[in-house]
């Protein structure tokens, strides 16, 4: 477990981003109400967390059991959490992004929230010629008929956690053992995928870091 103590944090304009590498899904959902109840009492400035986890199988706090079928790869732990949505997959080569931010520097609406997170991982994707978008009445990126990134969240006196799950090049057999999202008529895909050539894992954080510094501003009355 890394303690608060040892993160190096990078200070950005006006939140700081920390890239935790590979990190067990546990440790990480720690990190993450540890430093939400920072961010609440103003001991910590906004932060987003960029990570890779272990196959893991979460599921909302309203997720149906169910969901998680018969023929999941016994290996692969579960983990019952307090973000909403409902069963979802994390592994290698996908992309987690965690902000921990306090919307009230922002905007306070969970809607314009959520948006604006499709918004982040949308133009990420263009960046890397991916045509993606939304689809009505679903949350998540999708890709065609296709999803692409999934998002849930959680929110505490308007301080975030939890977030979104970018398909880079993740092993897609895992997500035969679920239903994702509880969404039986699409199905799943990743960057990998779509592209001939596949970017580095590197490269998609840096362009996601980007994309989230241009679309999570404070506005000079916000200041």
């Amino acid at each position: 477990m890394i303690t608060n103590q040892e993160i190096q944090y990078v200070k950005e304009s006006h939140f700081m981003v920390h890239d935790l590498g590979f990190m067990s899904y546990q440790d990480a959902w720690d990190l993450q109400k540890s430093l939400q109840q920072k961010v609440i009492a103003g001991e910590q400035e906004d932060i987003l967390l960029l990570v890779e986890h272990e196959p893991v199988y979460t599921l909302g706090k309203n997720a149906d059991q169910n969901h998680i079928l018969q023929n999941h790869p016994s290996d692969v732990k579960t983990f019952f959490i307090e973000r909403g949505g409902d069963v979802t997959f994390h592994g290698p080569g996908q992309l987690v992004a965690y902000p921990i931010f306090n919307l009230k520097h922002y905007r306070t609406s969970v809607s314009w929230y959520m948006r604006t997170l499709e918004e982040v991982i949308i133009r990420t994707l263009a960046a890397f010629g991916i045509k993606a978008g939304r689809k009505s009445g679903l949350t998540g990126v999708w890709v065609g008929d296709e999803k692409i990134a999934a998002l849930g969240v959680r929110l505490s006196r308007w301080v975030t956690m939890h977030g979104l799950a970018l398909n880079v090049n993740p092993d897609l057999s895992y997500y035969d053992g679920i239903i994702p999202c509880g969404i039986l008529e699409y199905g799943v895909t990743s960057m990998k995928v779509c592209l001939s050539n596949c970017p580095t894992m590197e490269a998609v954080k840096e362009q996601l870091v980007t994309e989230f510094k241009t679309l999570f501003y404070r506005s000079t009355q916000q200041e």
